[in-house]
Order: structure tokens, then sequence, then C-alpha cells
């Protein structure tokens, strides 16, 4: 197994491989709101943000060749300082899919270890993420706890 960047190439894979988180996180959360035609959005910002300095999209291709086993990508943000943040910059981890049949292989453990490693190199010092049930006790098992409360609005005209 080896975990690489991904590239352009794998854009139709890292999409086919978000479907598959958006299943998860649907059951999960009965009924994960999805809108129409969001794979076309999500292709052309791949497109567009690959290989960007704040981004970091690794993967990790099927052993037998012919598409990704597996994926997760990093973001790196910046808001105002803070007493937790003194430079504002932190990371958020998302899109860390694994195809069912390759689960249970070390291919996520090993995403989040360069994901780690790139936010180290970067000088990033807190990363938060939404955890799946299935991927909670992953990254649990890397220090991710609970923090301050989290809320979400979402804006409900159309």
């Amino acid at each position: 197994m080896r975990v690489r960047t991904a590239t352009i190439d794998d854009i139709p894979e890292l999409v086919r491989l978000r479907e598959v988180l958006a299943a998860r996180m649907s059951a999960d959360a009965n009924g994960y709101p999805a809108v129409a035609g969001w794979q076309d959005s999500y292709a052309r910002s791949l497109r567009e943000r690959l290989g960007a300095p704040d981004v970091a999209v690794f993967v990790i291709d099927r052993p037998e060749g012919g598409g990704l086993a597996a994926c997760g990508m990093g973001f790196i943000y910046e808001r105002f300082p803070g007493p937790v943040l003194l430079d504002g910059r932190f990371g958020y981890v998302l899109g860390m899919a694994t195809d069912p049949e390759f689960r249970r292989r070390g291919y996520g453990r090993a995403i989040m270890e360069a994901l780690l490693g790139w936010y180290r190199d970067n000088g990033v010092r807190r990363v938060d993420l939404h955890a799946t049930s299935d991927g909670e006790p992953l990254y649990r098992e890397y220090g991710f706890t609970a923090r301050y409360p989290g809320l979400t609005w979402v804006d409900p005209s159309p």
C-alpha cells in the first residue's frame, strides 16, 4: 500500500468515493440531505483546488489497479488569532473514504498519517473533522476528542 497525492486523473474516482461516504453519512444521520448535481460541483472544485498550498488530497490505489481504494483530504483555514490559535490557522479533514471492499486493511490509518504529517509540516496545530460512526474509533486513536459544542446553520431558502 502506498499513499500518494491525488492528480486530476483521479477526480472520477474521488467523486465515486465521495458518493460512498455520502451514503454512509446518510445512514448515520437518517437521511443526510444531498443536493442534486453535487457531483459536478465537487469535480469542478477538485480540478480547481488540487495542488493548492492549502489543500492536500491523498489516495491509495486499488491493489489490482483500475481505481482508488481510499482517499482523504485536508484543508488549512485561517481565522483571527485567539487564545488557542495564536496564528489563527487550523486544519479540517474531510472526505475520508474507503471503498467497502478494502476496509479494515489500514488504508484510512495510512491516509490519516499522511494528512497529520502534512499538517505538522505546515505548522498547523489544530485539526477538526466530523466523523461517521465507522471512522470515529480511528480518529479517537489519534487523539481527536469532542471539543466546544459545534452548531451548524444551513440556509433553508432554495
